[in-house]
C-alpha cells in the first residue's frame, strides 16, 4: 500500500464519518461530504451552528473513518478553518469533488475545514490474507 494507493481509497469515497469531541468530553459523529488531496488531507464544509463545528473550534483532534465493504480507512488528525491562499486552494478541492459546494458559499456561517493527518490505519479484511497497514504522517 502506498501513499498514492490510500489517496485513491479516500478520493473515491464522497461521504465519511467524522467524530470530534464536545468540551465535556462527550464524543460525537457526523457524516460529512469530503474531498481528499494528494497531501491526504480531507476537506468539508459545515455550518458555525453545528455540534461538529463548535467541537473542532474548541478541540481540533478528531477522527474520520471511510468504508466500502470490509475495507476502512481510519484516520485521526487535526481540523481547522483554512485562511487566505490555503482557504483558496482548500475550496478548488472540495468544489472539484462537490460543484455545488459553490452555491453554499451563500448560506450564513458556512466555513471548511481541512483535516491534516496524524495517523491512518487502512485495513482490507476482504482479501486473504487480509492487509492491515498503518500510516504515521506530518
Amino acid at each position: 500500500m502506498t501513499k498514492e494507493n490510500l489517496f485513491d481509497f479516500l478520493a473515491s469515497h464522497k461521504l465519511a464519518v467524522l467524530s470530534s469531541l464536545a468540551a465535556d468530553g462527550t464524543p460525537q459523529s457526523a457524516v460529512v461530504g469530503i474531498a481528499v488531496t494528494r497531501d491526504l488531507e480531507v476537506i468539508f464544509d459545515t455550518l458555525s451552528s453545528s455540534r461538529k463545528y463548535r467541537n473542532l473550534r474548541a478541540n481540533g483532534a478528531c477522527s474520520v473513518t471511510v468504508w466500502s465493504g470490509e475495507i476502512t480507512a481510519q484516520y485521526e488528525g487535526i481540523a481547522q478553518p483554512p485562511t487566505g491562499s490555503e482557504l483558496a486552494r482548500c475550496r478548488e478541492v472540495y468544489f472539484a469533488a462537490w460543484p455545488d459546494g459553490r452555491d453554499r458559499l451563500s448560506w450564513p456561517g458556512l466555513t471548511h475545514f481541512v483535516v491534516r493527518p496524524k495517523w491512518i490505519r487502512y485495513t482490507n479484511f476482504e482479501q486473504r490474507p487480509p492487509i492491515l497497514e498503518e500510516f504515521r504522517l506530518h
